[in-house]
């Protein structure tokens, strides 16, 4: 791997993952809205539901930054988001639910080739 792919897979980590940390964040600081938001589409046992995107949202988010067990990491963020997409955005009716399902959509097949490739440079995966 040259220097340019190593950069060039950091920048993807980065802002694959910063969607994540930055949305657990927001979960973190406003439990009760989100636990309400979790309800609002009938989801089971909100509050494991709750304390689920908090972990994947922040600790795999972070995992993947780093590239720390990245193949793992984007795997369950991956089937994390595709759940999401389908529970929470589901109203192909909205123009709006249809961006978000799709952008989530998208984010998955990202995280996707990272499951396939691995992290790629500059990551604890692959010190160098």
């Amino acid at each position: 791997m040259n220097v340019s792919q190593r950069w060039v897979s950091l920048a993807g980590r980065v802002l694959l993952s910063s969607i994540f940390i930055i949305s657990g964040l927001g979960k973190v600081t406003d439990p009760a809205g989100t636990i309400a938001y979790i309800e609002s589409v009938n989801a089971p046992m909100p509050q494991v539901a709750y304390a689920v995107a908090v972990f994947v949202e922040l600790v795999l988010g972070i995992a993947l930054l780093i590239g720390f067990k990245a193949k793992f990491a984007a795997a369950c963020i991956a089937l994390f988001t595709l759940a999401t997409a389908f529970m929470f955005h589901s109203n192909m009716a909205d123009q709006v639910q249809l961006i978000m399902f799709l952008k989530n959509i998208t984010i998955a097949g990202g995280l996707l080739v990272i499951v396939a490739f691995g992290p790629g440079g500059y990551s604890l995966d692959h010190r160098r």
